[in-house]
């Protein structure tokens, strides 16, 4: 049986509608909590497949969280070694740093369910569900360049780079694909004082989440599985 590490920033931001996915396909899921686990016991390399999941940071903040830059070479190595990556918001936004690219604020928010325009290697990449049903989850006000060789794969309109490739084995989400609602009231409390500093309307955000629930699930599992189905070992 493979593994599959989870690093998790806060701990409702989850692997979601990734996860069952993940156990059909015979994986393993183990979480790598911050703050519990120490990220210097994690065998960068050998672990077979790593997702870092979002958090409500940025990237660029070493100064105020170190372990950011544990996180940073973890990611370098596994890199450098071309084994199957994954990042997700915050996640992304680490790969595209360990990568070469620059994280930065951008300048405004992009929280709440919207689509997202994929490109013509979008169409042919593990997004390809979200080709005709583009609805996603967007939460995010940081952005990043395309790391050097990346291939794009999402856009906004408010963000070029949502979605990047390097290679089968590596990919970067900006927005969130695995959301899963059933937990999504966790969402709302966690990140209450951000919402309330964007002033978004609470009961809009929870009423959409019972409307696309099922579809975004749906689309979750045809992600991984199709990027899972595409890894080269």
């Amino acid at each position: 049986m493979k593994s599959a590490v989870a690093i998790r920033h806060v701990g409702f931001e989850d692997l979601g509608a990734f996860a069952p996915a993940l156990r059909e396909a015979g994986y393993k899921v183990h979480y790598w909590d911050i703050g519990d686990q120490e990220l210097w016991t994690l065998e960068p390399v050998k672990t077979d497949l790593l997702i870092v999941l979002g958090g409500p940071i940025g990237a660029y903040e070493d100064d105020t969280y170190p372990f950011l830059r544990d996180e940073i070479d973890i990611l370098e190595q596994r890199l450098g070694a071309d084994r199957p990556t994954m990042g997700i918001c915050l996640g992304a936004q680490l790969i595209a740093r360990a990568a070469g690219a620059t994280v930065y604020p951008g300048g405004h928010k992009e929280i709440g369910f919207a689509p997202v325009a994929l490109t013509e290697e979008g169409r042919h990449s593990c997004l390809a569900p979200f080709t005709d049903r583009p609805v996603t989850l967007h939460w995010h006000g940081d952005t990043f360049d395309l790391p050097p060789g990346a291939t794009r794969l999402a856009s906004t309109a408010l963000c070029d780079n949502q979605a990047f490739a390097m290679g089968p084995n590596v990919v970067g989400f900006q927005f969130h694909p695995e959301a899963s609602t059933g937990p999504f009231e966790k969402w709302l409390v966690g990140h209450a004082a951000e919402l309330a500093a964007a002033r978004i309307g609470i009961p809009q955000l929870r009423a959409d989440a019972q409307k696309y629930g099922a579809e975004l699930e749906r689309k979750a599992h045809e992600t991984m599985s199709g990027w899972l189905r595409g890894l080269r070992w």
